[in-house]
């Protein structure tokens, strides 16, 4: 990869792939507490509790969906060797050819 497409893809991932996958997930935490707290207060009225298990599943869906974006981009980096790091601030490319690289100064003698 060149420098620009490093960049764009770098920027993609920190501007809209995390913020997304976070706030989805965070969503989907939001939802799971919220149907825990409707199915606990109408566990005491006695009514029905549907809707509390509704809201607790969509927000186990949802984040058992996001953990899983989250896989998947690992699976895909792992797999091509793209070098981006977990937290994808970085491009880490393999330097280990490094050394084959002729310089046009020579520094020593």
């Amino acid at each position: 990869m060149d420098t620009a497409a490093e960049e764009l893809v770098d920027r993609f991932t920190n501007l809209i792939i995390n913020p997304t996958v976070w706030l989805v997930f965070t969503a989907g935490l939001f939802l799971f507490l919220w149907g825990l707290v409707t199915f606990i207060f109408n566990l005491g009225e006695g009514g029905e509790n549907t809707e509390g298990k509704q809201h607790m599943l969509w927000g186990l869906i949802g984040m058992f969906v996001m953990v899983g974006v989250l896989g998947i981009i690992a699976l895909l980096n792992n797999t091509f060797n793209l070098g981006v790091t977990p937290d994808a601030r970085r491009y880490e490319p393999d330097m280990s050819r490094l050394k084959d690289i002729n310089s046009a100064y020579k520094f020593v003698e």
